[in-house]
């Protein structure tokens, strides 16, 4: 089968996804199953964060050592069958285990994809960046969709989140089969690539700019539909479109804007975004009616939709250390502020108002305005990493 090598990693991102949103979609029957509450079930959730945390920390160089291929198979279908194994284990500190495991490999999934995609943006000359972080929120909403209908059909957690598995490793072993290491970017020293992956003072504005976009993101996936509850007592259905919308955008956004970004410059682009982010914050903060509300959380998922991969781009082409590394730091400190952000978010909403907490996000958004010169600047085509002579295989040719 002729894929695009591109093509193999934008479905290693989406089956990722997909099988992630089918476990977190069945939040409340886990619960229900566990026998635990919400503190509790955020307790035994911690698990995957500090798995994650661990494996960026410290798989850079695993990863450079077993390659793309051999990665993408262990993390892409080891992730899926651990989450099939959660409903199965009827006690929180075995599924605290579980995720544990799951969270190894998600930290080194984070780098593996990201790096080979910065690998192949050189090699074919253009963005695909955002694209592919596109379809891993393509896969969300997907999921997302089918879960919605599997519950409302009462089919069993163990059931659903088996046929998950069972999609994700046929479609991931004739998408993974092909993959191929793309050619590293070079780098200014030959030394050898650290064992522990840790921010560095250069690459501190790109952690301030993935951060400010987690932020974002963690207010309106977490928050919307409490927020349109609490402020506006909207039914159900309206106060589920602040999620609807806030998914819908990042996804759409990112799927297309590659091409505006290869034209204009990363910098330009997350310029725009950021305040976009910030025009829907404010309007989540002042909405005096529920439809206003609305087209600020659509504004807030449009606006931090490419801030994050730009970043990732951004440290992955820094010539100081392996890329790898960097985009593992990168991850380290932007992972802490997905994982801390609900909590922290929800804090404030408790002790000021649901309201204030959205105000709360706009300082750091304004900061990172103020670091979008450590991105690149407009892609130049001749950075691209020329073909071997002959050209490439026909399974590599750009689709």
């Amino acid at each position: 089968m002729i894929i695009a090598p591109h093509h193999r990693i934008y479905t290693c991102f989406f089956l990722f996804a997909v099988s992630l949103g089918a476990l977190l979609a069945r939040m409340p029957d886990l619960q229900v199953t566990l026998r635990v509450n919400k503190s509790e079930l955020g307790l035994t959730l911690i698990g995957m964060a500090i798995g994650a945390l661990i494996s960026l920390t410290f798989s850079s160089p695993l990863i450079a050592h077993l390659g793309a291929r051999a990665t993408a198979f262990i993390t892409i279908l080891g992730t899926a069958a651990a989450f099939a194994v959660v409903p199965w284990v009827g006690a929180a500190p075995l599924v605290f285990c579980v995720l544990f495991i799951a969270g190894l490999l998600a930290g080194a999934l984070e780098i593996n994809l990201n790096v080979e995609i910065d690998r192949l943006e050189a090699r074919l000359g253009r963005g695909i960046m955002n694209r592919a972080h596109g379809f891993w929120s393509l896969g969300f909403f997907v999921t997302a969709l089918i879960a919605s209908f599997v519950r409302q059909g009462q089919i069993s957690m163990q059931l659903h989140l088996a046929v998950t598995f069972a999609v994700v490793l046929a479609v991931g072993l004739i998408a993974i089969s092909g993959i191929r290491n793309a050619p590293a970017r070079a780098v200014s020293h030959e030394a050898k690539a650290p064992l522990l992956a840790v921010p560095t003072l250069g690459l501190l504005p790109l952690c301030i700019i993935g951060v400010a976009a987690f932020l974002v993101e963690g207010a309106g996936i977490d928050w919307s539909a409490i927020y349109m509850r609490d402020v506006f007592a909207v039914e159900p259905f309206i106060g589920g479109l602040g999620l609807t919308l806030f998914t819908f955008f990042m996804a759409m956004a990112r799927l297309f804007i590659d091409p505006v970004v290869d034209r204009f410059g990363a910098r330009h682009v997350a310029s725009v975004l950021l305040v976009l982010s910030a025009i829907g914050l404010t309007a989540v903060w002042l909405a005096p009616h529920a439809y206003v509300a609305l087209f600020g959380f659509a504004l807030m998922g449009g606006g931090c939709s490419a801030v994050y991969p730009l970043a990732v781009s951004a440290a992955a082409q820094r010539i100081d250390r392996p890329a790898q590394v960097n985009v593992a730091a990168l991850g380290q400190v932007t992972f802490i502020v997905f994982f801390l952000a609900p909590p922290l978010l929800g804090f404030v909403a408790e002790h000021l108002g649901i309201r204030t907490s959205y105000l709360v996000c706009l300082p750091l958004i304004l900061y990172a305005l103020f670091s979008v010169k450590a991105l690149a600047p407009r892609r130049d085509a001749r950075d691209a990493v020329p073909a071997p002579a002959g050209g490439l295989p026909s399974d590599h040719l750009p689709m």
